[in-house]
């Protein structure tokens, strides 16, 4: 009988270990769908569904938790650090939610210790994949900066472009100041706390859920931040590398004079910046000419850093400078270019490519794929010069695109690429500045974009206000980038302007006028820049050309 009586007690034992170790397992233990999107534990569950949903609908991953209040903290500081881990898109939409969850009709303050839900809670990381189109889809696309599109009032603006007929958004990833707007782990990345787009895929989700196209803007080679903090990867001065070489110790005058080199042309009067009134107040389009070129020639460059002008300043700590090394070039006195055959700057910008893509993006849109196109172009000194002395410029922009093109198209995302709007006019000076040979581009890109904003072909055709004649301007751009273009394939695709910069009639109909006369001439959809993204003049546009959608748009494309 004992053996039974052992047997029996040894279940009993068996039993209770079993129910204790539910028990703890129940109290204490996390499941897979209990892990935030940062890899830690999440707080548990709670068993109430908040009433107030996010607007584009809460995905199968987001579920409210509950969150105990720390000292300090209120309802807007809770909304703010947890908005980029929701299903919400906007402050206002979480904090209405939240109030609602917890039943906080009425003021901001919470008690320390307080436990509170957090509804909407995303417990997976976002995994978003782009959505595959053909290239001659037709964009009707607004740009936004990185700090527009990563706030409510940029998330209004997307919606309200989707009500009136868009279909697409331009954002910033990477601004000409070498800002990055989103999390990228990279040696040569900005090192900032706070990211515009703090959640990438989270937000190209939103688009997707807007049927927007996603464009992913890229400025690649006007860099401030790594030509400031990488001096080794900028631009090169030639006076500077050789006085460094024949004199290890220059005094004082010399380098008084070497900077009044390298600042040659900044003070003559032909080139002097010009401020446009459209750009943010960190902005500035420099509309200037390389030094010593022919009249003939001053329109040449005339668009350069048109729309593409910094809008606010990498907060980085200057290192120290070695006063024994050489000085980096300047373009016209500033410190802004790396070095576009760098080949650390273009792997860099490759692998940004990349993660974008990765991150669910529909098109990676390469700006500034350039070399710098004013200041003294003798004195510049790149490293293709040493390594493939036999190269000219357009060499390694067609190089950097062709390796570009190949590892970005297996991903199913579009490259396209912002050209000047004079390059059309294919005048050996421009091509000699800038490297954009359009006919070798367009063999490593889906979409060509040039920048055909009539205001700035200031000194071309003989118009003395070309801003006041965009049925022309445009016309002759598209007309011209066609013929170059002839046979390659590529899809023309214009930026359009959507500023009132030298033009006494901006306005809605100038806008319908543009986007007419762009598709009339052979551009498929169409690009709206705006550095303050200001679109009320397209807004007001927009309903006349749904109306009329034969005489504005082209037949109409499906996303596949």
């Amino acid at each position: 009988m004992e053996p039974r009586k052992l047997s029996l007690g040894v279940s009993h034992v068996n039993l209770f270990l079993v129910f204790l170790i539910l028990v703890l397992l129940g109290g204490c233990g996390f499941s897979r769908s209990q892990i935030g999107q940062d890899g830690n534990p999440a707080p548990a569950q709670a068993a109430a569904t908040p009433a107030t949903v996010a607007t584009t609908g809460t995905p199968s991953g987001a579920a409210p938790f509950h969150y105990t209040v720390k000292r300090g903290e209120s309802i807007p500081a809770v909304v703010r650090q947890f908005i980029s881990h929701t299903s919400y898109m906007t402050g206002a939409e979480l904090e209405s939610a939240l109030r609602e969850a917890n039943n906080k009709p009425k003021g901001n303050g919470l008690k320390p210790g307080e436990d509170i839900i957090i509804p909407g809670y995303e417990t997976q990381p976002i995994v978003e994949h782009s959505v595959t189109v053909p290239k001659n889809f037709e964009v009707r696309a607004i740009y936004l900066t990185g700090t527009m599109a990563g706030s409510d009032h940029g998330i209004r603006i997307i919606r309200r472009w989707h009500d009136l007929g868009g279909n697409a958004v331009v954002f910033d990833i990477k601004d000409s100041d070498g800002s990055v707007n989103i999390v990228f782990d990279h040696p040569l990345a900005p090192k900032v706390k706070h990211h515009s787009i703090a959640n990438l895929p989270k937000f190209i989700r939103f688009l997707h859920s807007e049927n927007m196209h996603a464009i992913a803007r890229i400025a690649l080679f006007r860099d401030e931040h790594i030509a400031r903090n990488y001096p080794e990867l900028a631009v090169q001065s030639k006076r500077s590398l050789a006085g460094t070489q024949s004199a290890p110790r220059p005094n004082k005058a010399a380098q008084d004079n070497a900077a009044a080199q390298n600042n040659v042309g900044a003070q003559t009067p032909a080139n002097q910046n010009q401020t446009t009134p459209d750009q943010s107040t960190q902005a500035q389009a420099t509309q200037t000419q390389a030094v010593n070129e022919p009249a003939q020639n001053q329109a040449a460059l005339a668009q350069a850093v048109q729309k593409e002008a910094p809008r606010k300043k990498v907060a980085q700590k200057k290192p120290a400078q070695n006063k024994l090394a050489p000085q980096p070039w300047r373009e016209n006195g500033k410190l802004v270019w790396a070095d576009t055959s760098n080949p650390k700057v273009q792997e860099y910008n490759l692998a940004l490519a990349k993660f974008v893509a990765g991150s669910g993006a529909d098109e990676v849109q390469f700006d500034y794929v350039r070399f710098p196109a004013e200041g003294d172009q003798k004195d510049a000194q790149f490293a293709f010069m040493k390594s493939h002395p036999e190269w000219q410029r357009a060499d390694v922009i067609a190089d950097f695109l062709s390796r570009a093109y190949s590892e970005l198209h297996p991903a199913g995302v579009l490259l396209s690429l912002d050209v000047f709007g004079v390059m059309a006019w294919q005048r050996p000076v421009d091509l000699n500045h800038t490297g954009q040979d359009i006919v070798r581009m367009a063999k490593y890109c889906d979409v060509l974009s040039p920048m055909i904003y009539p205001s700035h072909f200031f000194g071309m055709d003989g118009y003395r206000r070309p801003g006041d004649a965009p049925e022309h301007f445009i016309s002759s751009s598209m007309q011209r980038f066609e013929k170059v273009t002839q046979g390659s394939g590529v899809v023309l695709r214009p930026w359009l302007q959507a500023f009132g910069w030298r033009t006494s009639t901006y306005s809605p109909q100038y806008i319908e006028t543009q986007v007419k006369v762009a598709k009339n001439n052979g551009g498929v959809g169409f690009l709206f820049w705006n550095a303050r993204n200001d679109y009320g003049r397209p807004f007001a546009a927009m309903p006349v050309m749904t109306h009329k959608m034969d005489e504005y748009f082209q037949a109409a494309t499906k996303k596949s």
